[in-house]
């Protein structure tokens, strides 16, 4: 549903953006992609450095990263906080003599898309993105949990019973009539 604020984009405009956002994005100093749990970075450097001669800093809302003794490649505030127990960094080799120093980033919310991998970065229009089909066994305890119970009360809707939730009121009004037969429940109403 189209944000009524927001003017609906002609094709045109809409193209114009689209291949503004991929010249921003192909101008920047590394490659990043990212999945609804993790971003991952990609900045190519010199072959003959080891990681020694890498200067990586993760923190829970921060990242700065580049060779020693130069400017950062990439320096900045974070859109959204990390699992930093769970984010890392690897020097490996790639094409054409060159080495890539790769960035994993565990994002600590897996239900948001991120703009940009720092704040003073161009962003991306996150409403565009697709995601890739996942299964349920792929998510984790907690959002499996929620989206099992979105997908239950979805198909209760569609069916005209009863939402989870619903049949909890239902069911604790019922057990404090059990409860309480003196009182009369007649005209409760359960919002």
């Amino acid at each position: 549903m189209a944000d009524k604020n927001v003017p609906e984009l002609t094709p045109a405009e809409e193209a114009a953006a689209r291949a503004k956002e991929q010249a921003e994005q192909e101008a920047l100093p590394y490659k990043w992609t990212q999945t609804i749990g993790d971003v991952d970075i990609t900045i190519l450097v010199p072959g003959n450095l080891k990681g020694k001669d890498m200067v990586v800093e993760i923190k829970k809302q921060s990242l700065t990263a580049g060779i020693k003794g130069q400017e950062p490649i990439i320096k900045g505030d974070l859109p959204h906080p990390i699992l930093l127990d769970d984010s890392t960094w690897t020097l490996s080799p790639a094409p054409s003599d060159q080495k890539a120093l790769e960035i994993h980033l565990e994002k600590h919310n897996k239900l948001e898309w991120w703009p940009h991998v720092v704040t003073s970065a161009p962003k991306i229009d996150v409403s565009k993105i697709v995601p890739e089909n996942s299964k349920l066994s792929d998510l984790e305890g907690e959002t499996r949990a929620m989206v099992e119970k979105m997908m239950y009360d979805q198909r209760q809707k569609e069916m005209g019973l009863p939402t989870s939730d619903e049949q909890k009121k239902m069911d604790i009004l019922k057990k404090f009539q059990e409860q309480h037969p003196e009182m009369d429940f007649s005209n409760a109403k359960i919002q």
